[in-house]
Formats: C-alpha cells, structure tokens, sequence
C-alpha cells in the first residue's frame, strides 16, 4: 500500500513536470527583437554626400563595422514575433576616402515605406509619392484664422545678456 502511494505520487509529479514544458494555446509568447532598429523615416533623411557623424546622428551606430571593408557601415535588424516567422531587414551604406555617403543598399529604399510589415503591423503603406495634397481650409474657418496667424508671425530677437565682469578692481 505504501509502495503504491508511493509511485503513484512520483507518477503524478513526473506527470506535472513533464507537462510544464508543453506550451499551452492562448500562452503569450515574447517578440524577439535584434539588431538596430531601422526605419523608413531613417532612410528617407540620409542624403549622398552626408558624413560619417551626420549618418551616426540619424541612424545610431552601425551593428557591423567590418575591418576589411572600413568604407562600408552594416545596419541589421530581425524581428520574431511571439511563435511567429522570424522576419530581417539589411541596409549597408557605403562610404568614399572623404568620408562621405555615397551609396546605399538593402531591402530599404527612399521613399517606400516597409514599417508596418517589419513591425508585424497589417495595414496599407502610402508612400509620400501618393499621399494626398494638403487641402486649404474654408474661406472663414477657425483654421484659416490660424493659418494667417502663422503665417504673419514676425520673428522676435532674443536679447543676449551682456557678459559677466570678472575683474574684482
């Protein structure tokens, strides 16, 4: 009897252990994030000609800075979403002897929007290319009034303050 409580019990631990590893429907699964972030604002501010510490200020500091290739900065980024496909994304940018941006490749271009597939976002992208014009406002509408406002604003000059004396005479 006592043999058999005995087994019984470790047969049901044994049981419950072995049955903690199984993953449940409905469990939340983290998203795993790696690399740099890249976005197509990102993209859409570098400029040919732009230098190294300009393309650091918007982009942040490359994931690969290869010793044999000291022109090219590696920008990679990969998204698993919580028991979902692993999705990445690679922009390389290249630099000449003057340190200065000369190319750029990789799964972003300018001006087309891929943000919401690598976020795992559904949705439509519209590029700026068909974005709608801005409308005018009505003739007598609040926003008209403040729109001419705006645009009538004279800048103001900011008084700089005159310099401390330092000579104790």
């Amino acid at each position: 009897m006592q043999n058999a409580k005995l087994m019984l019990s470790s047969l049901a631990f044994t049981g419950l252990v072995a049955l903690a590893g199984c993953s449940f429907p409905g469990v939340y699964k983290i998203d795993i994030q790696q690399g740099n972030v890249v976005t197509q604002d990102m993209i859409d501010q570098l400029r040919p000609g732009m230098t190294r510490s300009q393309v650091r200020f918007i982009m942040g500091n490359p994931l690969i800075s290869d010793t044999f290739h000291p022109t090219r900065w590696d920008y990679l980024y990969s998204l698993q979403p919580g028991g979902g496909q692993r999705q990445q994304e690679r922009v390389s940018l290249q630099f000449n002897e003057s340190d200065q941006l000369v190319a750029l490749e990789g799964d972003f271009m300018p001006g087309v929007s891929r943000d919401e597939a690598i976020l795992g976002q559904d949705g439509s992208t519209v590029s700026p290319a068909t974005q709608p014009a801005e409308q005018k406002p009505a003739p007598g509408s609040l926003e008209e009034e403040i729109q001419r406002d705006i645009d009538t604003v004279e800048p103001f000059p900011v008084p700089t303050p005159e310099p401390l004396d330092t000579n104790p005479n």
